[in-house]
């Protein structure tokens, strides 16, 4: 696409200084600013007689400059242009705020486009700032985000140059252009930028959607089929079903079926890459034990890393207690193990005396080394990059890899964070999980809820008190979880054991406090987020999340999780004030269900992908125009469009999939001309 991928500070009318400014709006090539589509869009074609508008109303008028443009010094920092304009049914008052470069380009006598929302003013109406064009200038004018140093207008008419001289190749085969009766790729760039109507608008921007959208499960579908290689670790017989009847539990119909998958994936010959995902609580831990005795049975190694030395506790004595009668050995491997201790379970996994090695990313340092390591699992998944990820991996060769996540994501969003991995659900809970009983309460209540919650410790129950800050913010009014902790342990809590826990703290801080509250040694846990991952008490039977706004619908529902885990009626109370509004309405879906995967649903409705985007480490494109919600029929189309053109191109190969090709390779920087 020759000059497509020119640096911007070659494009005329930029240079160094400017190009700085462009930079820092993630324009750096040319074909980033054709790229750079415009967040809104005034429209100067849709003109009205002064006479006959409304006051309040948007609209768009052409009128004469009738008086001088004079200014008006109200204050510093503060001056006023003022003049009268006539369109031949009526008279406004315009008036322009601090612009005088604009008040400076308009001249008495001529003809111009105003447009602003009408006000009714003391004599005649009114116009404040409004936008105004040449008369020759009439259509949808592009609105783009920008910066003090690159206005609006200067992006405009620096993306009209480089329409003028920039070759602009389609990124869609023909094939797929025609079949799905998209436009060419520069008539919905010029369209997108400066439609010539609404219906030329609608035609690019169905193309990009679709582009975009296809190019990404394109990539992703090839990336998939990338890591289909051969594996050098096949699983002939399936041990699992010895260890699920050997537990003291009946396993759910999901759990043997996530199972049964997994076994498919690891005898087939090829290396597994899986996401199980599943509610917090439904038991996703089991299927790994599983999967991990069945790699030890097959005369391999397995190694499941965890995010905190917590957890990683809590699966290692698990596993312990499961494989007590079998001759399989497990080791520990974290951060604050004794030397000799590390030094003793770094030589069993060396000569293969111990096949199960549980940790937290102490499990990739260099000097532990596996002598036959088939499977990796990692979990709470999110919490670790990519690349910690890889290095575990890197302790094999070309092991089966399994990943883990309690943060339902909507299928329609799972497409394009883990487009790369088969997927695997488990959505039954196991017999005898808690239903929570959840409550919305103002400020106002705040004493009452502290008086249920000593309730339930005076009862022998534990619990949390969440809030979103570790330090005060006056101007949000929001909790801070340290000034929170000092004043109730010295007041309405003082009789009571409470601890603090935040993400500020020092790991061993943090150790120290989950493994007393884990004890019983605390009775009440005031933290921020933080525990989210990795505190397991079946003890702990109530929370209080304040200012339960401040977080996405998914993140409630994880904080919510750790709640319910033990025999006890949990209950979880939200504190807001919040009455009416979006927010309210987020808030009723959380306390009317306690279904992670419809809860995620309706926050992708609400609030939009960015969340779930935002929070994953997977190298994944931040998307420039479709949106994931609204556009989720043309995912479906791309996905069956990418499967169609990869079964006949299958490394697109082909003359026509050549810029598609050079499109991936660019947005991904993942695959290579391989």
């Amino acid at each position: 696409m020759s000059n497509f991928y020119t640096d911007i500070r070659f494009l005329k009318g930029v240079g160094e200084k400017r190009a700085q400014h462009l930079y820092s709006l993630g324009i750096d090539t040319i074909g980033a600013l054709l790229r750079y589509y415009p967040r809104g869009y005034e429209d100067f074609s849709n003109i009205k007689q002064i006479f006959d508008c409304s006051a309040d109303e948007k609209v768009c008028v052409k009128a004469r400059i009738v008086t001088p443009i004079t200014e008006h010094v109200i204050r510093k920092n503060m001056t006023l242009y003022k003049f009268t304009a006539i369109d031949g049914t009526a008279q406004m008052q315009v008036t322009i705020f601090n612009n005088k470069y604009l008040a400076n380009r308009l001249h008495e006598g001529s003809e111009y486009l105003f447009l602003g929302k009408m006000q009714a003013g003391t004599f005649l109406p009114a116009m404040s700032s409004p936008e105004i064009r040449e008369v020759g200038s009439t259509g949808i004018a592009p609105i783009y985000p920008a910066s003090k140093n690159m206005t609006s207008a200067a992006i405009g008419k620096l993306v009209k140059t480089a329409l003028g001289g920039c070759e602009i190749e389609d990124v869609l085969p023909e094939s797929i252009k025609n079949k799905y009766k998209l436009c060419d790729l520069r008539t919905a760039i010029e369209n997108i930028h400066f439609p010539k109507s609404e219906e030329a608008l609608a035609r690019a921007k169905q193309h990009l959607v679709f582009e975009e959208l296809f190019v990404l499960r394109t990539g992703l579908m090839l990336l998939k089929n990338k890591r289909r290689i051969k594996s050098p670790f096949v699983f002939v017989n399936d041990y699992t079903g010895d260890y699920i009847k050997s537990l003291p539990f009946e396993m759910t119909g999901a759990q043997k079926r996530v199972i049964s998958e997994c076994v498919s994936d690891m005898a087939s010959g090829r290396v597994m890459n899986r996401l199980v995902q599943g509610d917090v609580g439904c038991g996703k831990t089991a299927v790994a034990a599983a999967l991990m005795y069945h790699t030890a049975k097959s005369g391999f190694q397995a190694a499941i890393m965890a995010p905190t030395e917590i957890l990683a506790e809590q699966h290692y004595k698990s596993l312990c207690e499961s494989l007590k009668n079998t001759d399989i050995k497990c080791v520990l491997i974290t951060g604050s193990l004794k030397k000799s201790e590390k030094q003793r379970a770094k030589e069993m996994l060396l000569s293969g005396e111990a096949q199960i090695a549980v940790g937290t990313h102490a499990l990739i340092s260099g000097d532990v080394t596996f002598k036959n390591l088939a499977l990796v699992i990692t979990d709470e998944q999110h919490r670790f990059g990519v690349s910690q990820r890889a290095e575990l991996s890197s302790k094999g060769m070309r092991p089966h890899t399994l990943v883990m996540s309690a943060t339902p994501i909507p299928r329609t969003l799972g497409l394009i964070i883990y487009g790369d991995l088969d997927i695997s659900i488990i959505d039954e809970y196991p017999r005898g999980r808690q239903q929570i009983e959840n409550y919305c309460v103002e400020s106002g209540l705040r004493q009452r809820v502290f008086g249920y919650i000593k309730k339930h410790l005076d009862e022998g129950r534990q619990g949390y008190i969440v809030c979103p800050m570790v330090e005060e913010n006056e101007e949000l009014d929001i909790k801070s979880a340290e000034e929170y902790f000092a004043k109730i342990k010295d007041n309405e809590f003082k009789n009571y054991s409470v601890g603090l826990l935040h993400g500020k703290m020092k790991p061993k801080e943090k150790e120290t406090v989950m493994r007393a509250f884990k004890d019983g040694e605390i009775g009440l846990l005031v933290c921020t987020t933080v525990i989210e991952v990795g505190i397991d008490v079946p003890n702990a039977a109530i929370m209080v999340i304040e200012n339960a706004e401040r977080f996405g619908l998914s993140q409630l529902h994880q904080l919510r999780g750790r709640i319910g885990r033990g025999q006890y009626k949990s209950t979880c109370i939200f504190i807001s004030d919040y009455k009416s509004g979006t927010t309210a309405d987020r808030l009723n879906v959380i306390k009317q269900n306690n279904d992670g995967f419809k809860i995620a649903d309706e926050d992708l409705r609400l609030r939009g992908p960015g969340d779930f985007l935002g929070s994953r480490q997977h190298g994944l494109p931040q998307l420039k125009i479709a949106d994931i919600y609204a556009d989720n029929d043309v995912l479906r189309l791309t996905g069956m469009a990418a499967a169609a053109l990869l079964e006949n191109d299958p490394k697109l190969t082909n003359d026509e999939s050549k810029n598609l090709r050079q499109e991936i390779i660019k947005m991904y920087k993942k695959l290579n001309e391989n």
